[in-house]
Formats: structure tokens, C-alpha cells, sequence
């Protein structure tokens, strides 16, 4: 063990520092498509569209969290995999063929259930149209997304993290150039809206696909037959990730359906504007977890504690100093925040808003603990943990006090669902941490 001697590293800060300023930039990239979408439907399409969108989204969480379990999942292995180019080669194929698997059924859903995928996610007579066509062509180019959180996560771990980057912030900036051309000069609507947020991570493949010209490339297809173990760790490994993404779209549903009863679509359109400015704080993140994971992991390849848990200091550090700025922000001005997405100056829908942006976003600290603890622990091979952290805040707590704060409060209850949840998740996350350094010292001593 040589952990003691790492933990002061200056250069072990500074890598840090380069792989998650990357990482965060390429993230916060890829959530701005969702955020541009939000601010140009709002201008362009009113209360209406922007209902709908809040309605569809929860889908493209389900994608997300699909391409980054499996590409957390698949670079862990390929770090650990160290010199043997046979086993990367496998990892990488299998993980490529696993994502373009699990596309397949929202392709067909798109290609022929989008309406009554719509309904079911609770669109009614106002807001079905737009909602359908968002979702039919999201989830007929799943299999972009999920091939662009892949690729984004193994060039990471192969050495061009600034290529991986620039393709991300490329098809950020195309679409929202795309976004205003297709919904104000084409007049295109919602359709324009999707379909400036498709080509985005058309896109970051395209430019990704770059890296397969360097001579240091070590991303190989090998064809085989897949090694179902190695689908069976991206899943296990990249679990926490895709909880974390997977559960936003269950808080937006469950949240969505409170919303609809007590205030309506414009409740809902409200909603909107909250949970997709959490998009960009949950970017920010997955963007330091997934930063610091090939760091993480090839510390725990080299047997050296002390570097795990100098680089989750970091992790918490920098996650704690992002949220507590985000609470200034949200808390000082609450009112322009929301004014900049009611362009129909509904009073509705700007008083929810508000007290959306007062009350949820004290859950951001805690959010970010759950988050970096839980890549922390995939990344040092101990996933269970962190699918407990998952878990019980996406499934577990939230569900229930979303319904039984409501009840008892109303819309101020629904917005203290979240924050309550990622408390009682942070606290019993540090009690895991303990227990694993605990069991993790009486290893030490009696080795």
C-alpha cells in the first residue's frame, strides 16, 4: 500500500483538475441541447410547449442513463483491463453491441407507440401533438445518444479527453444555432425543436470518430462471440450512473403527475423550468464523477487507497463549492430566473416557478454527495454501495414523500420531496463510506 505517500500530490491535484474540468465541459455540453430546447420552446411556443416538453423529457433520461451506465461500466473495465489489448478490445465491442441492443425497443416505440407514449406519460388534448412528436423522433435516434455517452466515456480512458470534449461542445453550439433557426425563422415548432436536438449528438460521434485515426488508439472492434460477463459489470459498474439519470425521469414523472392535479399543464410547464436547470446541475456532477472515475480506477488498479480517497476529497470539495453557488443563485434571484422562460408572463406559472427554485434546489449539496459517492465506489470496483445510494434516492425515499409531502402541503411539499430525499441518501451514504473504510483497514492490518 502506498496510500500515504499520495495524498498530498500536487500533481495528483492537478490531474484531477484537467480530467474533471473536461469531463464537466463535455457534460455540460451534451445537457445544454435540453436546456436550449426549454428557453426556445418557452420563447417560440408558449405555456402549451413548454408543458410538452416537460412531458417528454423523462424519456431522454432513460437514454442518458442507459449510455452512461454503460460507458461508466465499460471504461472502468477497460482501466482495469491495464495492458492486455485483447480484453479492451472485448470490453469496448461488447459494451458498443450491448448500447445498440438496448436502442432497439425505443426505436420501435418511436417508429409506432409515440402517441400512446405520450398519454401514458400524461399528455392530454393540448399538449398530445407536441408531446408525440418530441418523443417519436428522440427515441427513433437513441441509438446516437447511447453511442455518444459511450464513446464519450472510453476516450476518456484512452487518452483524448479534450477530443471528447470539443464533440460534445460542437453539437451543443449546432443545436442551439439550430433550435432558433428551425422554431423562429423556419417556424418548425416542436418538430424543429427535436430535431435541432437529434443531430447534436449526431454530431459529437461524428467528431468523435477522430480518435480512431491516432496511432495511440487503443479502441478496437474485436468480432466474437460477446462475453456476458463483460455486459453483465457494465451493468453492475455503471448502475449508480444510470439511477442517477433513470431517477430524474422518475421524480419528473411522479412530480408531473402531482403538478397536473394541483395546478395543471401550467404546473407542469412551471416544473419544467426547474427540472431542466437541474439538468445542468446533475451535467456538472456527472461531470466531476465521471472525470475523476479513470483516475479513481487506476488507483484502485495500482492498490492505493490513499489516492482513492484524496480524489474523492476533491470530488466532494469541488461538488459542495459548485452547490453552494448554485443556492445563492437560485435563492437571490428566483424571479428573473423564472421570467426568463414565461414568455406569456403568466402569473401562474412564474408564483410556482419561484417557489420551485427557493425550495428544490436545497437539495443540491446533498445531490452532489450522492452522486460522486456513488461513481466513487463503482469506480474503486465496490458497485453495491453506490446502487444503494441510487436506489433510495431515485426510488426508494422519493416516491413516497413526493405523495405524502404533497398531500400535507401542497406544492411546497412536492418542491421539498427531492431535497428531503438526498438528505436522508447523503447521510446514510457517509455511513457506508465508514463501513468501507473501516472493513477496508482491517484488510490492511491483517494483511
Amino acid at each position: 500500500m502506498t496510500g500515504s505517500a499520495s495524498i498530498h500530490d500536487p500533481a495528483l491535484r492537478n490531474e484531477f483538475i484537467r480530467c474533471t474540468s473536461l469531463s464537466i465541459i463535455g457534460i455540460l455540453g451534451v445537457s445544454c441541447y435540453i436546456l436550449a430546447d426549454t428557453w426556445f420552446i418557452a420563447a417560440g411556443l408558449g405555456t402549451t410547449g413548454l408543458a410538452a416538453l416537460n412531458l417528454a423529457i423523462p424519456v431522454y433520461s432513460f437514454l442518458c442513463g442507459i449510455g452512461m451506465m454503460l460507458g461508466m461500466g465499460g471504461s472502468t473495465q477497460f482501466t482495469l483491463a491495464g495492458a492486455n489489448l485483447r480484453k479492451k478490445s472485448r470490453v469496448f465491442t461488447d459494451t458498443i453491441g450491448l448500447g445498440l441492443a438496448l436502442s432497439v425497443p425505443f426505436v420501435l416505440m418511436g417508429a409506432f407507440g409515440a402517441d400512446r407514449a405520450a398519454i401514458w406519460l400524461g399528455a392530454d388534448g393540448q399538449t398530445l401533438a407536441d408531446t408525440a412528436t418530441y418523443l417519436r423522433w428522440l427515441m427513433l435516434f437513441s441509438p446516437a445518444f447511447m453511442l455518444n455517452y459511450i464513446l464519450q466515456a472510453f476516450m476518456r480512458n484512452d487518452g483524448s479527453p479534450h477530443l471528447s470534449t470539443w464533440a460534445q461542445l460542437t453539437g451543443s453550439f449546432l443545436n442551439i444555432v439550430l433550435d432558433w433557426f428551425f422554431i423562429f425563422p423556419c417556424q418548425m415548432g416542436m418538430f424543429g425543436a427535436i430535431l435541432a436536438t437529434v443531430l447534436s449528438p449526431v454530431t459529437g460521434v461524428l467528431v468523435m470518430m477522430l480518435h480512431f485515426r491516432r496511432l495511440q488508439n487503443t479502441l478496437h472492434l474485436r468480432w466474437g462471440t460477446p462475453d456476458l460477463q463483460v455486459m453483465i459489470q457494465d451493468c453492475s459498474l455503471g448502475f449508480p450512473s444510470f439511477v442517477t439519470q433513470v431517477s430524474a425521469g422518475i421524480v419528473m414523472i411522479v412530480l408531473n403527475s402531482i403538478f397536473l392535479k394541483l395546478t395543471g399543464n401550467t404546473g407542469v410547464a412551471a416544473y419544467g423550468v426547474i427540472a431542466n436547470v437541474t439538468c445542468v446541475t446533475t451535467a456538472v456532477f456527472n461531470g466531476i464523477a465521471q472525470g475523476m472515475q479513470p483516475l479513481t480506477s487506476a488507483a484502485c488498479a495500482a492498490h492505493d487507497p490513499g489516492r482513492e480517497r484524496q480524489l474523492l476529497r476533491y470530488g466532494l470539495c469541488t461538488a459542495l463549492g459548485f452547490s453552494l453557488l448554485i443556492c445563492l443563485i437560485t435563492w437571490i434571484w428566483p424571479g428573473p430566473i423564472a421570467a426568463a422562460f414565461n414568455s406569456e408572463h403568466d402569473p401562474l406559472l412564474q408564483a410556482v416557478a419561484v417557489q420551485g427554485l427557493e425550495l428544490y434546489f436545497l437539495s443540491t449539496p446533498f445531490a452532489g454527495i450522492c452522486i460522486i459517492l456513488s461513481t466513487w465506489f463503482a469506480s474503486v470496483h465496490e458497485p453495491r454501495p453506490g446502487q444503494i445510494l441510487s436506489l433510495s434516492r431515485g426510488f426508494v425515499l422519493v416516491i413516497p414523500l413526493a405523495y405524502g409531502l404533497a398531500a400535507l402541503f401542497s406544492t411546497a411539499g412536492a418542491w421539498l420531496a427531492v431535497p428531503a430525499a438526498e438528505a436522508l441518501t447523503a447521510l446514510m451514504g457517509w455511513g457506508l463510506y465508514r463501513k468501507y473504510c473501516r472493513a477496508e483497514e482491517k484488510c490492511s492490518a491483517a494483511a
